[in-house]
């Protein structure tokens, strides 16, 4: 069970974007996602008429590793650790800190 999922409000940890927050866009493989308005660069882009593209500075959002980031916990408003456990027959992530469901309507 992956402990960070697409559609999570995430706090970064380390890196030049720390402190930042933002919502998980991707998992590109395991170790690696793309987080909103995290990890962005320009990129110089040459013009290629026969594909159509017009040249210039392009911002890209870059990956960002997993180990870098940790979920954000709403109720306390830090970053938490996530782990698993079972409830009612089925696998749930919870935070550490209070053991609350991650993602559980209040």
């Amino acid at each position: 069970m992956n402990k960070i999922r697409k559609g999570d409000e995430v706090v970064v940890l380390a890196g030049r974007s720390r402190k930042q927050r933002g919502v998980v866009l991707a998992r590109l493989d395991a170790d690696h996602v793309l987080v909103e308005g995290v990890n962005v660069v320009k990129k110089h882009v040459r013009p290629n008429p026969m594909q159509g593209t017009t040249g210039g500075i392009v911002e890209k959002t870059l990956p960002i590793h997993i180990s870098n980031i940790a979920i954000f916990n709403p109720a306390t408003g830090k970053a938490d650790r996530v782990g698993i456990k079972e409830v009612d027959g089925r696998k749930v992530r919870v935070y550490r800190s209070s053991g609350e469901v991650v993602g559980a309507k209040a």
